[in-house]
This record gives C-alpha cells, sequence and structure tokens, in this order.
C-alpha cells in the first residue's frame, strides 16, 4: 500500500494515484490526498470564496464515491485523479461488479442513502464502467475548474 500519491506527467495535464487496499481511514486519506492535489492545481485560490465552494464540492463528492466503494463494493482499492486544463476527473476503483443505482427516494432528513442523489446534483457528470481487467469497477465523476485558474 502506497501511503503517498505518485504523479505521472508534468504541466497542467497530470495524474495521481492513491492505492488504498488495506488501508485505514480511505475517507479521511481520500479526503485530504485530493485537497493537496486541488491547492496543487490552484483550485483553493485565497479570497476567491466561488473556487472555495467548488473545492468543497468536489472533497464532498470523493467523500461519497469512497464511503459508498466501503459500504456496499468491498472497500476501495485506488483512488485516481486526472486534472487536464480545468477539468478534474476523480475515479475510485473497487472489487464489485455492481455499479451504483438510484435508491427509493428517502426524506432528505434521513441519514444514509443520498450518495447518488449527491452525485446527479454536484457532479459535472459521473458515471461507472468495468475494470479494464474485468475485475470490479471504476466510479467516476468530473467537475470543471474555476475558470479564472484555468491554464
Amino acid at each position: 500500500m502506497a501511503d503517498d500519491d505518485t504523479r505521472d506527467g508534468a504541466g497542467p495535464d497530470e495524474v495521481r494515484r492513491l492505492e488504498l487496499r488495506g488501508a485505514d481511514r480511505v475517507v479521511t486519506r481520500c479526503r485530504d490526498f485530493t485537497a493537496r492535489a486541488l491547492a496543487d492545481w490552484g483550485w483553493t485560490p485565497p479570497g476567491d470564496p466561488e473556487a472555495r465552494e467548488l473545492a468543497d464540492d468536489v472533497l464532498l463528492l470523493v467523500s461519497e464515491v469512497v464511503t459508498n466503494a466501503c459500504l456496499h463494493a468491498g472497500g476501495p482499492e485506488e483512488l485516481v485523479l486526472r486534472h487536464r486544463r480545468g477539468l478534474l476527473r476523480a475515479e475510485v476503483s473497487d472489487p464489485s461488479p455492481d455499479h451504483p443505482r438510484r435508491g427509493a427516494p428517502r426524506p432528505a432528513s434521513l441519514p444514509g442513502g443520498h450518495g447518488v442523489m449527491v452525485l446527479d446534483r454536484l457532479a459535472g457528470r459521473w458515471g461507472a464502467e468495468t475494470r479494464a481487467d474485468g475485475h470490479g469497477k471504476v466510479v467516476w465523476l468530473e467537475m470543471v475548474g474555476p475558470p479564472s485558474r484555468w491554464y
């Protein structure tokens, strides 16, 4: 299990990976990892509340996808962040072949069961696909960054 990120490429196109197999506190670890990447990529400039709100949405979405992998898919195996010219793609792989699905509508006041609704409302785009090796899946989401910070 890797404790840090690995970085591929340089400049405006970057990929960061966080190995999660067997890791403890994966949701916190993924939030911290994502927050560092967003800061490095200019998504959290000081004095820009709109950019801060967008970064908070990204952190919430990553938390939701990782939590869902913990609760419903045997645990996350890897988080991959891909950044390219103001577009962020977060990918969470897990061993389950079952793709996320909408549950029955629940009152917002009840805890749990709102992950897919949060993805629908906050993510620019999201989806799931079977991994290339045929074992498990990747749940991904995409967000467009603050225009003032684009390369």
